[in-house]
């Protein structure tokens, strides 16, 4: 049997698409092994967000050609859609796959034999708006947790972003194609259901609320599991979906919300819809609605324009919100995008000082989240991986978690009671054979 190594940059939503590809392999007699296990074939899903994820790409082919020189090594992904000829160049690269062609590798790989040159094929940007491309967690990983692709592409422009560009515009999954697929990954075992794309908020953009009503008719499906959005623009998070949240257990009590700025003058140039009192607005009323909530929030340091006064701005705006983490960006100049014409461009270790700063004061606002949440009994879904002895899971409000490895709670939903925070996690008591309402019990 043929062995493939599969390995995903970028976001939850590459994450589902790369095991669309390895489902690919699967069908047709390969087995999915580590890259470190001499793999016939590598396959690198990329990410184009920033030029850091362009490196660690040319990073990782080289690694993986310097233990395995004979390995067939296949890119695909933003990165290959917007600079196939970069990755063309990079010596031992047999093929480069646009972001349509990926879900259907096998009819340009022919026999996987190592090229002198790579080949790419890699469709125009407009020819992506007429394909969606389906794509969910299987066998292909190990994960407890799937990622189910219900849009792709995005209509908005960013004036930093060039995902437009790889992805196309925006695009959705019917819901009635999106009620059978997920409800397959149900009867698949899978307990927590992760709603992926570009811009999931979009989804089915011409219908009104159409993410909403996707979402009640998700929650009515018999069988043990719960959502999480992956991520959704704060104009698109709807009072209809705040509601069900804070009233349907299925839904995790957990939001991911792109900020990117702090500073109203920013968000502008960013080419942001919306404004900083509108975000803290959003997000006073999710806490006011849902108990114990955990809100994650992205942010850009140095954008051209940020002056010391507008980075101070967003500082104190996010020190006084109240939100669990941060996932900071140094912002890095990209390839056909408005931002990269504009002035006062920011240097580039004062970008790294406002990074710092920024990941300082995620640290302390997980701590202030984390501590809020000590001794609270909550439902874990606890992973299939063991690490030192140790299973770890995640709450419905996205707290991480670690006990004792028992085979008896792999992908399993469990009652347990928050109790030591080490700085990365929580430890917990396990409360055996519970039927009970979290949260109701004290300490005893």
């Amino acid at each position: 049997m043929s062995k493939v190594a599969l390995h995903t940059l970028g976001c939850k939503l590459n994450f589902s698409e790369t095991s669309a590809i390895g489902k690919q392999f699967i069908q047709n007699g390969f087995s999915i092994v580590n890259h470190d296990n001499a793999p016939d074939v590598f396959v690198l899903n990329t990410c184009t967000v920033t030029e850091n994820a362009e490196k660690e790409c040319r990073q990782i082919v080289r690694r993986v050609l310097r233990q395995n020189p004979e390995a067939f090594v296949i890119v695909t992904g933003c990165y290959a859609q917007l600079r196939s000829d970069q990755i063309a160049a990079i010596p031992g690269v047999d093929l480069v796959l646009g972001s349509k062609e990926k879900f259907s590798l096998f009819e340009f790989a022919g026999d996987f034999s190592k090229n002198k040159l790579a080949c790419t094929f890699v469709s125009p940007t407009e020819e992506l708006n007429s394909s969606f491309g389906f794509a969910s967690s299987s066998d292909a990983d190990s994960r407890t947790r799937a990622f189910f692709k219900i849009q792709d592409g995005c209509d908005y422009k960013c004036s930093f972003c060039t995902i437009p560009l790889a992805r196309g515009s925006s695009r959705s999954m019917s819901e009635q194609d999106a009620v059978i697929q997920f409800t397959e990954l149900v009867n698949q075992g899978y307990k927590e259901i992760i709603l992926t794309g570009v811009n999931v908020g979009d989804y089915r953009k011409d219908e009104d609320n159409a993410l909403y009503l996707l979402l009640k008719k998700l929650v009515e499906i018999k069988g043990d599991f719960r959502i999480r959005i992956s991520s959704i623009e704060p104009n698109l998070l709807t009072d209809e979906i705040i509601e069900l949240t804070a009233s349907n257990p299925k839904m995790c009590k957990h939001f991911h919300i792109p900020l990117q700025s702090g500073s109203s003058k920013i968000l502008k140039l960013m080419q942001r819809r919306y404004k900083a009192n509108f975000y803290s607005t959003l997000i006073t009323k999710i806490v006011g609605k849902i108990s114990d909530v955990g809100i994650g929030v992205d942010v850009i340091t140095g954008f051209p324009g940020e002056t010391d006064e507008d980075f101070m701005e967003t500082y104190n705006f996010i020190k006084d919100l109240p939100v669990a983490y941060l996932h900071v960006f140094t912002y890095s100049e990209r390839p056909m995008t408005k931002a990269i014409e504009m002035d006062g461009v920011v240097d580039v270790a004062e970008r790294r000082r406002r990074t710092n700063m920024l990941r300082i004061l995620s640290e302390k606002k997980k701590a202030i989240f984390y501590e809020r949440n000590k001794y609270k009994l909550e439902e874990v879904l606890f992973e299939n991986n063991q690490e030192d002895g140790s299973i770890k899971g995640f709450t419905s409000n996205y707290i991480r978690v670690s006990t004792s490895f028992s085979e008896e709670l792999v992908n399993k939903f469990v009652n347990v009671e928050l109790t030591d925070f080490n700085g990365n996690l929580y430890d917990c008591n396990i409360i055996p054979n519970s039927k009970i309402l979290l949260n109701d019990l004290k300490t005893a």
